[in-house]
């Protein structure tokens, strides 16, 4: 028992009764003891350790970022070495939008696209009504002076025959010579009238034939022989060969493209057209068939740069033509050496935003599980927005191609969604 409460024990017993009840209304509290305190004064002091210690691993826990990622895929080369890498398109040297020398109403289109036509084959017609009547009109003309230069001749025929008899009658001196100057100025006339009609003929002709030219300018035919691309027309509508009335004319019928002229059209950095020669060997791949590789050689380097490009022009032509080669398909080349390789050798094309620069090496940062991986590599060559990297990295490699800006070594990343 504490001391205290042996003092109030104490005291109660020499207090008198009414002091005894005031005394039992009193509540006694517990006393509080130095233990206690010390228990809640360390419990507030781990509470605050902890929270901390919370804080600082949240400020230091490694962060996640999202990246997009590329698997490496590798490429096999061997036999000619490669020169150069470059892209470009399948162009068709013939293509022709066929349109209507004349303006007219089109009454009929006898093509659809993906039709073959032959050279010379009709693809459509314009409304040839008023062309056909002119055209009657000026037979009938034809007609008209034909008929009065058969009624010339007659009449310069019987000029001629009077004539004859005046001149006769003259020498012996029968007929005045007035009568004989009548006849021949008749025989002047006749001849001279047929000469205008002759000629009237000729132009009436000349009409003819201009009129029945336009006719047959209503009948719209294949240039060359090729396959129809696009069908620009329809009945009803007004074609002229120039644009008139907004977009209300069609200027042409349809497009034609003639499939045996295809070819490839790239353009090669300047810097490296110097490996770039006529007839030189070129490997082509088009993006819609990647396993496909396609013989072709170099025709003609276009003798001019692109200022604004920095580029020269190179026609590439197929060795053998294909019906899935089409126009306007992308398509990559490699030029190659002539030179066969002495052992194989295995390349990996990215794209040039997964290089890296670190300290005057190339680098590019490949996807680990969920981290980060610094990785040096060699880069053979840069063209347009490709790079062929020969050293540093395997088959089914995730590489980063897009990902936060700051990147380090063992950072937490994770693959956006695509």
């Amino acid at each position: 028992m504490s001391e205290g409460r042996i003092d109030r024990i104490r005291t109660a017993n020499s207090m008198t009764p009414e002091q005894k009840k005031l005394d039992s209304l009193r509540i006694e509290r517990p006393e509080k003891s130095s233990s206690g305190a010390r228990g809640v004064l360390v419990t507030v002091i781990l509470i605050g350790l902890l929270a901390a210690g919370g804080v600082f691993g949240w400020k230091n826990w490694p962060k996640t970022a999202e990246v997009r990622t590329i698997v490496v895929q590798e490429t096999k080369s061997g036999g000619e070495r490669t020169l150069l890498n470059a892209s470009g398109y399948v162009t068709a040297r013939r293509e022709a939008t066929v349109a209507s020398k004349v303006t007219g109403k089109v009454i009929e289109v006898m093509v659809e696209e993906g039709m073959e036509v032959e050279a010379g084959q009709v693809l459509a017609k314009i409304d040839s009504s008023n062309v056909e009547q002119s055209l009657e009109l000026a037979q009938a003309q034809l007609a008209s002076a034909s008929q009065a230069v058969e009624e010339t001749k007659a009449n310069l025929n019987q000029a001629e025959i009077d004539l004859r008899r005046t001149t006769a009658l003259a020498s012996k001196g029968v007929t005045a010579d007035a009568d004989l100057d009548r006849d021949r100025t008749k025989v002047r006339l006749n001849t001279a009238r047929l000469q205008r009609q002759m000629a009237e003929i000729a132009v009436a002709e000349r009409e003819v034939e201009v009129w029945k030219q336009q006719l047959d300018d209503t009948i719209i035919r294949a240039p060359f022989a090729g396959v129809v691309t696009t069908k620009d027309a329809q009945p009803g509508e007004i074609i002229s060969p120039m644009s008139a009335g907004g977009s209300f004319t069609r200027t042409g019928i349809c497009t034609i493209v003639d499939m045996d002229s295809l070819e490839i059209e790239v353009d090669v950095n300047e810097s490296y057209i110097n490996r770039v020669e006529k007839d030189q060997p070129v490997v082509a791949t088009l993006d819609s068939y990647p396993d496909w590789e396609i013989p072709a050689k170099v025709i003609a380097i276009i003798p001019t740069a692109d200022r604004q490009k920095a580029t020269v022009k190179v026609r590439v032509a197929f060795e053998k033509l294909d019906p899935r080669i089409l126009p306007d398909m992308s398509v990559k080349v490699a030029f190659k050496s002539g030179e066969e390789e002495t052992e194989t050798k295995s390349t990996v094309a990215l794209p040039k935003s997964a290089i890296h620069q670190d300290e005057g090496r190339d680098i590019v940062w490949v996807m680990k599980e969920d981290t980060l991986e610094r990785r040096a590599v060699k880069v053979d060559t840069v063209m347009n927005d490709q790079a062929t990297i020969s050293a540093g990295l395997g088959s089914g490699e995730k590489v980063v191609t897009k990902g936060p800006d700051e990147m380090e070594e063992g950072m937490r990343v994770t693959e956006a969604e695509r």
